[in-house]
């Protein structure tokens, strides 16, 4: 790497012609997208070669060579000897959380803050930033992958699908998920209210995988009202029970009741909760209607992306728009039950061809005994056979069989024959 770009002589290595940390840089490009930080690093005189060469540094680290490491990423909380969460804390001379505003004293230097005791959890380590700027360099070299259209907007007769809206999601990666569990079941326009961690988010993108067209596509909303003003009917999703005199839907029936109101020409949608502890009970009093899913009555909580796939799923199948699995140019749709491709069912003269084939040959072997009503045993083969429901190559296989185990094949054949 050269030192004109990357100066790692000190703790942390930093990009010289930005002034700021490589984690920064690599966060940045992650979080705003590589189209941002491309413009941002040509006002500073860095092109797309010098950009890929700071990347390279950080996704094959070679910071760690230099004995450096930028904060907040794994490679510095590591190269610290810092294995537990008391160990990141005794590190610094305060650790912050924002809400409640507590404050967690240590024996090091510096300050530290998270806006949560769960966020805390999850990133004291540090991030793997070497990860993301292997992703990062992907995109720099190829491009960002568009995101396809899923197919188009479902809109089946007399119907079209209801709008979700998330109530202040606490994590992008299970925004991206919900994303992905949208586009499985044709649910395509998502509202997001007050998220945690900012928005747009390139971690939600990446989460939704061929679904990132819905994350670019969704509309961002400071406050439940914005978020619903448009729409004619919502439904609460919850777990807890609440004492509200409203209509308390399955997912069942709520796909059969926003299917009833858009063909009547009504917009509708799902309000989906916080991830830590659902909807407050003012947010539920503003819709029409409360769903429950069905659930273990011990363990009612589910993940905000399986609320997602579950309804979802409910409401595509009033639509009889899915199909099993995907349908390409080369995949044609498949109906339940055993698939035969190009074959068809033995007929009646192929399965007796072999039922006779059978027998003749385990009465020539002395397979059946007198004295053990043969007619019976006959009977039996024939109606195990049939049950099978063979196809007309799989009764020629069959037979090949038979006539092999009976004579032998090729070199093997049996001298008697």
């Amino acid at each position: 790497m050269s030192r004109h770009l990357v100066d790692d002589s000190g703790a942390e290595p930093v990009v010289n012609a930005l002034g700021m940390p490589v984690a920064t840089l690599i966060h940045r490009a992650h979080e705003c997208g590589i189209d941002t930080v491309t413009r941002d690093a040509a006002d500073a005189g860095l092109d797309r070669d010098a950009l890929e060469a700071i990347f390279t540094y950080c996704a094959e680290q070679h910071c760690q060579a230099a004995g450096a490491a930028c904060r907040g990423c794994r490679v510095f909380a590591e190269a610290r000897g810092i294995e537990t969460v008391d160990q990141f804390v005794a590190a610094h001379e305060t650790v912050r959380i924002e809400t409640g505003e507590l404050v967690l004293p240590g024996r090091g230097s510096g300050h530290a803050s998270f806006a949560s005791l769960d966020q805390m959890a999850t990133r004291w380590a540090g991030e793997a930033y070497w990860f993301w700027a292997r992703r990062v360099l992907r995109k720099l070299r190829y491009g960002v992958r568009k995101a396809d259209a899923l197919g188009g907007v479902i809109k089946a007769a007399n119907t079209s699908p209801p709008t979700v809206i998330l109530m202040a999601p606490q994590i992008s990666d299970n925004i991206g998920m919900a994303a992905r569990a949208m586009g499985n079941f044709g649910l395509d326009e998502m509202r997001v209210i007050h998220p945690r961690d900012g928005w747009p988010s390139e971690k939600a993108r990446a989460t939704a995988s061929g679904a990132a067209a819905i994350i670019d596509a969704a509309g961002l909303h400071d406050s439940l009202d914005s978020a619903i003003s448009d729409l004619n009917f919502v439904a609460a999703t919850t777990a807890r029970q609440r004492d509200m005199r409203k209509p308390v839907l399955t997912p069942a029936e709520l796909a059969a009741e926003i299917c009833r109101r858009t063909a009547a020409g009504q917009k509708c949608g799902i309000l989906f909760g916080r991830e830590r502890n659902g909807l407050a009970s003012d947010e539920v009093a503003v819709c029409d209607a409360i769903v429950m899913i069905p659930v273990r009555p011990q363990f009612a909580s589910l993940n905000l992306a399986q609320a997602v796939l579950l309804i979802g799923h409910e409401w595509l199948k009033t639509t009889d728009l899915a199909t099993l699995g995907r349908v390409t140019t080369y995949e044609k749709e498949l109906e339940p039950g055993i698939n035969l491709g190009r074959d068809q069912p033995a007929t009646k003269q192929e399965l007796l061809g072999l039922f006779e084939h059978l027998e003749s040959e385990l009465e020539r072997l002395g397979f059946f005994n007198p004295s053990n009503s043969p007619d019976i045993l006959v009977r039996n083969l024939r109606t195990m056979l049939g049950r099978m429901g063979a196809t007309a190559q799989e009764v020629r296989t069959f037979r090949g069989i038979v006539a092999t185990l009976a004579h032998g094949k090729g070199k093997r054949r049996k001298v008697s024959d």
